[in-house]
């Protein structure tokens, strides 16, 4: 009888340590306020919608991937997802279902071993989180994106959410902390300038859904939000309330004539005779513009790539920092202090990889004349 009881142990230790979704659930409240029921042990996840998996790499989960959208298996020259890029084993990794959500549940079904949890951020985008877990079996457990500078509180609270799940609380906690730590760096440097000593600045050729002109802008750009920098795109307060993303008009820009100009360089994408720059080149409405003629134009990393990329922002502010107050940033090397960001937050110095995707160079100055 002994052996008999023995022999069951050694059996229920084995499928407790191979199979820990049958040795007990919990019960979480998700982002969209779901109660979702998930193992109390999880090891295999999958990631659905733009950011999801950025986030699982944040909190160094990358090893519990079981399968990928087809963001991931994309073939293209550009990439500024430095998450991606830190981790090119994605690329052959089984698919999902198609990028921003478009989730496959006979391709998650077909997963050889199973995920345990579904992942997913933007649950209005794509596959419905609750069907895609009533046809899968598997508990969806829905998380948020949101902007740096106005809703930390609920990219926080996502990546604690994610790290409760993952067993990586103290990881979470530790990239919520460096996130916090860097805004409030950039502030301090910044908050004692006077309004009438802040340089008004514009930042054009931003990514959004792809790449695009000189025109488009963000009137709400984190990285000059966290210095202090006055962007000519933003309403003065009270005025309403800034958007994520707009097109501005070519005579509007020459009317704000912004002493300084950046661009992301996400526009090269464009081609040779297009894009942001080609603009200001060649264009003699941008070329009437005291930025131009003085040759301050800078240019930026794109951010805006299947959503935010949190520490390419930070980066970008330490540089736009830089360039409009020097004297604030005599210690920060634009490149290192990035390079510091990304081997955080993803793992590698990723900075010289992303540049190589595109002609124009991040945190350079353009000289046109």
């Amino acid at each position: 009888m002994n052996k008999f009881f023995s022999a069951l142990m050694a059996l229920l230790i084995t499928l407790c340590t191979s199979l820990p979704a049958y040795c007990g659930t919990r019960t979480i409240i998700d982002m969209a306020g779901r109660s979702v029921k998930i193992p109390d042990k999880v090891e295999r996840v999958i990631c659905s919608g733009p950011g999801c998996l950025r986030y699982l790499t944040y909190l160094q989960g990358q090893g519990m991937i079981v399968g990928v959208d087809s963001i991931e298996h994309c073939k293209t020259r550009f990439d500024a997802r430095p998450y991606a890029i830190a981790n090119p084993q994605f690329k052959n990794m089984p698919l999902i279902g198609e990028f921003r959500g478009h989730d496959n549940p006979e391709l998650i079904l077909g997963l050889e071993p199973q995920p345990q949890v579904i992942f997913k951020t933007y649950k209005d985008m794509g596959y419905d989180p609750d069907e895609l877990q009533a046809k899968t079996g598997i508990p969806v457990v829905c998380l948020s994106y949101a902007s740096l500078a106005t809703k930390r509180d609920v990219i926080y609270n996502s990546l604690q959410l994610m790290g409760d799940v993952i067993s990586k609380e103290e990881r979470a906690k530790a990239v919520c902390d460096f996130m916090e730590k860097g805004i409030s760096d950039l502030r301090a440097r910044t908050s004692a300038i006077p309004d009438n000593k802040q340089k008004s600045c514009y930042v054009g050729g931003i990514a959004q859904k792809g790449p695009h002109g000189f025109q488009s802008t963000e009137p709400a750009y984190p990285p000059f939000h966290f210095v202090n920098a006055r962007n000519v795109a933003c309403p003065p307060k009270g005025k309403g309330k800034p958007l994520q993303h707009a097109n501005v008009s070519k005579e509007q820009i020459v009317a704000w004539n912004p002493e300084i100009l950046f661009v992301d360089i996400s526009t090269s994408q464009l081609g040779e005779n297009a894009g942001a720059i080609h603009e200001i080149m060649t264009d003699p409405a941008y070329q009437s513009l005291d930025a131009v003629t003085a040759d301050r134009i800078f240019t930026v990393l794109p951010y805006n790539w299947y959503s935010n990329n949190y520490g390419s922002i930070i980066a970008d502010a330490y540089y736009v920092g830089k360039v409009l107050y020097p004297e604030h940033f005599k210690d920060v090397d634009p490149a290192a202090k990035a390079n510091e960001i990304y081997s955080f937050m993803v793992g590698k110095p990723v900075l010289k990889t992303m540049d190589k995707a595109f002609k124009a160079k991040g945190f350079q100055q353009l000289e046109l004349n």
